[in-house]
């Protein structure tokens, strides 16, 4: 009987991710979750008590694998630049992830602050891991370069999401420009 639960919880996340990323959080509804997954909405509020606590499991769920890919590709590069790069490359290359167009419907969302907590702690978890390669940079403050940087990728993931302008790899070779060599170009 838990195997069963453990799947229906499975299917109800990856439903939550589906809707999130193709209509962020307005389109999470218990309804629409009963509708993707087949149970009836009553079944829903035995796994969930709210939104927000479909959301919270999905940043526990999805955010630490998230950030394990940027940590992974963080230790093959050598040099502090290489870190640098690859920590905003690969948050960028995940764009088009749904786990990722998730996570970033959230960050967007009013949530309740127990939601709004998780949420900080993990972004929290992926701006740590980059302050050491911005400490060897030479900066003075590298935690707050490290929270300034990721203002930077989070502002090129918002123009890759919407899709008009720019080619997603001039974006990111933008944003790497600007990580490493700040508004110079």
């Amino acid at each position: 009987m838990a195997e069963h639960r453990t799947m229906q919880r499975g299917a109800l996340l990856d439903a939550a991710r589906s809707l999130l990323s193709e209509g962020g959080t307005e389109a999470l509804t218990f309804p629409a979750l009963a509708e993707r997954t087949g149970l009836a909405r009553s079944s829903v509020y035995e796994y969930f008590r709210s939104r927000a606590a479909v959301v919270e499991e999905l940043c526990a769920v999805d955010f630490p694998l998230w950030a394990a890919e940027v940590e992974a590709v963080m230790e093959q590069a050598d040099t502090a630049e290489g870190k640098v790069e690859a920590y905003v490359r690969r948050q960028l290359d995940l764009v088009g992830d749904r786990r990722h167009r998730a996570v970033v419907a959230i960050s967007a969302s009013e949530l309740d602050a127990g939601a709004r907590e998780k949420i900080r702690a993990a972004h929290g978890g992926l701006i740590a891991m980059i302050v050491e390669a911005l400490a060897e940079l030479g900066h003075d403050q590298p935690r707050l370069a490290a929270m300034l940087l990721q203002g930077v990728v989070d502002a090129a993931v918002r123009r890759i999401e919407l899709g008009v302008a720019e080619d997603p790899g001039a974006i990111a070779d933008a944003a790497v420009s600007m990580a490493l060599r700040g508004v110079r170009g």
